[in-house]
């Protein structure tokens, strides 16, 4: 995170924090609770001027969304205290599959400098995150 943001002239450094569970072994119930409970152990330590906490690995916009309600309860409403949240709470549209279009356009460019397409090739990529699905050569 530190590298992306410093490449886009977004003045924040990086860092990751997470629960080690596996979120598809809990009910929705569940992953609110512990959402709610690490975001009141963490709410003094991000905000728009400190840690903006973003989507990653087993998360989605509606754990986002529990994130921002928590943090309210202690700071006040403050949309931007995270990013990936729904858009009906200042959410940005296409942000679901900003990462695997990231991905896509890399791997286009590098392709194109090496004159080679994404036509031509198949592909497996592993661990980028929130992934889109990319096509192979039969477009499946």
């Amino acid at each position: 995170m530190t590298w992306k943001t410093a490449v886009a002239d977004i003045p924040y450094g990086g860092a990751k924090g997470g629960i080690g569970c596996n979120p598809r072994d809990l009910s929705i119930s569940e992953l609110e609770r512990l959402t709610r409970v690490f975001t009141q152990k963490i709410h003094d330590l991000i905000g728009i001027q400190r840690d903006v906490p973003a989507p990653d690995m087993g998360t989605n916009a509606q754990t986002m969304a529990w994130i921002l309600d928590e943090y309210s309860k202690f700071h006040g409403h403050s949309p931007s205290v995270v990013t990936g949240k729904p858009i009906d709470l200042g959410g940005s549209l296409g942000r679901e599959a900003a990462t695997g279009l990231g991905v896509v356009f890399a791997t286009e460019a590098w392709l194109a400098k090496n004159g080679k397409s994404i036509a031509e090739n198949t592909f497996v990529i592993h661990h980028y995150g929130r992934m889109i699905p990319m096509l192979s050569k039969s477009g499946t």
